[in-house]
């Protein structure tokens, strides 16, 4: 892992995919599934329920018992001064979606300096009546063009995202998009777009360092329970 992963764009052998962090929990990815299916039933309802208000307290104990569960110190735990009360840090280079609820989830296929995929946005993205919110379809390129960064193994902070708004994007769609990239030794620049039956509905253009993983801090591991 403590390869100089920064390369040029000539062809070479694939590297192994960039990860820095743990995995989330099984159980926090079925958690984050259901809270934003429930998020979005609940933004649907037209008056208050009695199984709501239930709910409402139901969760606020489970949070306080937990809360007795979780390390103290909610800083991730990293880097060479990581202690045993900050917390345990997820990988973020792919499919946040899947365990944080404030993040898409989108389906990404992988072929060399190309990718392809879907995304359906939930009710809880709405902006305009029907649509997406422009800031959430920033957030999926980013995460989705990174994704892809980091399956190829040459990753690196995001620089610039450049945005283009063609077409309403709509909510509870199956949408298609496409990524396209280049990188050198400095460098990572991609392209993206979603579309819906052949038209564009909005543009990305995102650069990011080439990074290097030498330079990553250490990633503590999960602890075993005392």
């Amino acid at each position: 892992m403590n390869e100089d992963i920064a390369r040029d764009s000539t062809p070479s052998a694939p590297l192994e995919p960039w990860v820095f962090g743990n995995r989330p929990l099984p159980q926090t990815v079925a958690l984050t599934r259901s809270l934003r299916r429930l998020a979005a039933t609940s933004l649907s309802l037209e008056e208050g329920e009695a199984r709501v208000a239930r709910l409402i307290e139901e969760l606020s104990a489970a949070e306080q018992e937990l809360a007795q569960r979780a390390p103290a110190d909610p800083s991730p735990r990293i880097g060479p001064d990581a202690r045993p009360a900050q917390r345990v840090y997820l990988d973020h280079g792919s499919d946040i979606g899947a365990f944080n609820p404030c993040f898409p989830e989108y389906a990404i296929r992988v072929a060399g300096e190309r990718a392809t995929g879907t995304v359906t946005f939930p009710l809880v993205f709405e902006g305009p009546p029907g649509c997406v919110h422009g800031g959430f379809l920033a957030v999926f390129f980013d995460c989705a063009i990174q994704h892809h960064n980091c399956e190829l193994g040459v990753a690196g902070k995001t620089t610039s995202l450049n945005m283009e708004y063609h077409r309403p994007t709509p909510l509870l769609t199956a949408l298609n998009f496409e990524i396209a990239r280049s990188a050198d030794s400095r460098r990572i620049t991609s392209t993206a777009h979603i579309e819906r039956d052949g038209k564009v509905l909005c543009r990305a253009r995102m650069e990011a360092v080439a990074g290097d993983r030498s330079r990553l801090p250490f990633v503590s591991p999960r602890r075993d329970r005392p």
